[in-house]
């Protein structure tokens, strides 16, 4: 049994209170709100305790889901790598890069385990074709939100966009080459639509659009390779593969073309798609993780990379504002 806290009773962070009490391996200890209001009506709705102050939380706990604004992550983190405990912290995992450094070399450094919010990982549809060699060659993918105001702090590139850009460098072995992105502020004062272009070392090409003021809402991931294609609706939570095989599979096509390499198949399937809950299911691993020992399917080095890719697409964004307004 996992002794957690939780630091944040906001929309998401009453989610995973919820949550937390309903797994077996975790004992909620408690939680911290900064604001005394919100705490109180809290600790009364889901019978946990209100906690005045982190350092009273911390130590009472083993562990800290860190679910505050993100310009805070950093702050909350230290505090309770310093007092020696594990953290779970929401996408992104910090406000800048070298924070982000920073909590690595933090965590590495004092042997604790660290996960990272990136729920889409955690996607029933995402996890339907996890079995499948997808080693994509080029990928695209559409993110689009109806407007929101919650979130408009940061960038979309932050606030939507970084899931894509987590779940495609976890699938891409291969170090990045190159990035060109554009975007622009349409009812904020940071981009609210942007289109980044990744390129890796190994030839693949990701092409992804995320937008928070669209009609309306979409998740959809597009993933090609030599005589394959993948999709996945992260939205719909389903997801489809097109291939060519040696033998007929007895799907719904499966209809004889002639390749270089002889006559092979085109097959369609649904692979089956498990619902679960996937903030449940992250939080599950996060408690395994430190029980067993076991690996983070979502490490601090994974929101790591993101935020990295993440800030680099936004400053690709800057120069090309600033070359608009030069011209």
């Amino acid at each position: 049994m996992i002794n957690i806290g939780l630091l944040g009773a906001g929309h998401l962070g009453k989610i995973h209170l919820r949550l937390l009490k309903e797994i077996e391996t975790v004992s909620l200890v408690g939680f911290y709100d900064p604001s005394e209001a919100v705490a109180s009506k809290v600790a009364d709705e889901y019978g946990v305790k209100a906690f005045g102050s982190i350092a009273a939380l911390l130590a009472e706990v083993d562990a800290l889901d860190i679910v505050t604004p993100t310009l805070s992550h950093f702050d909350c983190a230290m505090q309770a790598i310093a007092a020696g405990k594990h953290i779970f912290v929401e996408k992104p995992i910090t406000h800048t890069v070298a924070e982000a450094e920073t909590l690595v070399q933090k965590i590495e450094a004092a042997g604790l385990k660290a996960q990272v919010g990136h729920v889409e990982r955690f996607n029933p549809a995402f996890l339907s074709v996890a079995d499948i060699d997808l080693n994509p060659l080029f990928i695209e993918g559409h993110r689009l939100a109806v407007y929101n105001p919650r979130g408009t702090d940061v960038s979309v590139v932050l606030d939507l966009m970084i899931h894509d850009l987590d779940i495609v460098l976890s699938m891409v072995d291969s170090p990045l080459e190159s990035i060109s992105a554009s975007g622009v502020a349409v009812v904020s004062d940071t981009p609210d639509i942007a289109n980044a272009r990744i390129e890796f070392e190994n030839g693949c090409v990701a092409n992804l659009t995320a937008s928070r003021i669209s009609l309306k809402n979409m998740r959809r991931l597009r993933l090609f390779r030599k005589e394959a294609y993948v999709a996945i609706d992260f939205l719909k939570k389903q997801s489809e593969v097109v291939k060519l095989t040696e033998q007929p599979a007895g799907g719904p096509l499966d209809f004889p073309i002639e390749t270089d390499e002889g006559t092979k198949y085109l097959g369609y399937e649904l692979p089956e798609v498990k619902e679960v809950n996937a903030i449940k299911m992250e939080l599950e691993e996060f408690a395994a993780s430190i029980l067993h020992d076991a690996p983070i399917r979502v490490s601090i080095q994974d929101g790591y990379r993101a935020l990295k890719a993440a800030h680099e697409i936004l400053a690709k964004i800057e120069e090309a504002r600033r070359r608009m307004i030069e011209d």
